[in-house]
């Protein structure tokens, strides 16, 4: 049973940011060599250091402003790429990387209210994102995040 949906950004938004290389905020988009994993927020797949070209842009991954928005770093492939698919289960590619992708999940009631966080560590994350939905109804949605940087992954909504 799909408990859970993973959302990463729309390929609207991505291809706003390529097309006029300004973010939401109004602020230029810097194109650099990848020097660290990432990972892209579109495909949520790690970036090739050394490799791959990658775009950093300041977002914020709420819709309503107050204390709790959080604008900050994060980068998006610069090249053409498949927006993330298999929707019900995170990344595995991240899943499988806690030293790269130490995780957090903080979960948001529907007033974007910081309810809930918890930090991953060595828990299967599939698993504990739906524990967490089935123990926490005050919890509307969740967003990953870099235990360590602090920074935005993706949301993760109830399916």
């Amino acid at each position: 049973m799909n408990t859970f949906r993973i959302v990463p950004l729309s390929k609207e938004y991505v291809s706003r940011i390529k097309a006029t290389k300004i973010d939401a905020y109004g602020y230029p988009v810097v194109e650099q060599l990848a020097s660290g994993y990432g990972p892209c927020r579109f495909s949520l797949k790690p970036f090739e250091p050394g490799k791959d070209k990658r775009l950093l842009l300041r977002h914020s991954p709420f819709e309503i402003a107050n204390a709790f928005d959080q604008p900050g770093p994060i980068f998006i492939h610069k090249e053409e790429v498949a927006p993330y698919q298999n929707i019900h289960v995170f990344p595995p590619e991240i899943k499988a990387d806690t030293k790269n992708f130490p995780l957090t999940l903080i979960g948001y009631n529907e007033d974007q209210k910081m309810v809930f966080t918890q930090l991953v560590k060595d828990d299967d994350v599939d698993i504990l994102i739906s524990q967490i939905f089935e123990e926490h109804k005050e919890v509307s949605y969740l967003h990953a995040r870099n235990a360590e940087a602090g920074c935005y992954i993706c949301k993760i909504e109830r399916a």
